[in-house]
């Protein structure tokens, strides 16, 4: 697999780039927002890093830019800004997941393989999921409702898939946690809760019925009941 590197500080891209390719995957480095964006676009990648701040354009308009021009691949932003507020803004961005530094390269690891998994259908000819008027396909990875196509990142879609797959059952911030991102989240973390809101919003927002629902105490639900 092959992943971009969107870093403006050369030890930081070297040491991601060392890591990386002793883990078995091909790098490619770039040291500005625009070069990164253009890399991003042009060039077969499977996974983009990128730092928030940097020359040019910064991570966050990056992250939009690559988005706006019709960028699926999954995007890892990397950064020492940590508040809720800064995730936040990154994944409104278009972003899958958020590190910030300093993390241990093991951690890193663990999140690169869990947003370039090929995600494995458990029955091997469903390639469509459907509930309410929402369709799922899982070949094409379009989510569509009412005849309108839902533009979704790639971690997106694999939390509303497994919303769907688990139709009319409540599942828990923790089960989505390791099966959506394969690891356990820190009790302080929100990364959940944030992507919840951001495929509520594009899925229910202009539609009838609200699809997706809390259960306070309990996890989330995907029903066409209140």
């Amino acid at each position: 697999m092959r992943i971009l590197i969107i870093e403006d500080e050369p030890k930081v891209a070297g040491f991601l780039k060392q890591g990386l390719e002793e883990s078995g995957y091909e790098v490619l480095n770039a040291y500005d927002g625009p070069t990164g964006r253009q890399l991003a676009l042009q060039e077969p990648v499977d996974l983009v890093l990128m730092d928030v701040v940097m020359p040019g354009m910064n991570g966050i308009d990056t992250c939009k830019a690559i988005r706006k021009a019709g960028g699926r691949m999954p995007i890892l932003m990397l950064t020492a800004l940590g508040t809720t507020d800064d995730k936040v803004n990154g994944l409104d961005a278009g972003a899958d997941d958020y590190l910030v530094k300093p993390f241990e390269f093991k951690e890193l690891l663990a999140r690169v393989r869990s947003l370039t998994r090929r995600g494995s259908v458990t029955n091997a000819q469903a390639e469509q999921l459907e509930y309410g008027g929402l369709l799922l396909d899982l070949a094409r990875k379009e989510a569509v409702r009412e005849g309108r196509r839902i533009p979704l990142t790639a971690k997106e879609f694999a939390l509303l898939e497994y919303l769907m797959r688990n139709a009319e059952r409540v599942v828990s911030r923790a089960q989505i946690s390791e099966r959506v991102w394969d690891i356990d989240f820190d009790t302080g973390t929100n990364v959940v809760e944030a992507y919840v809101k951001l495929v509520r919003k594009k899925v229910d927002r202009e539609f009838e019925p609200k699809l997706i629902h809390t259960r306070v105490g309990f996890g989330y639900i995907l029903t066409d009941r209140p």
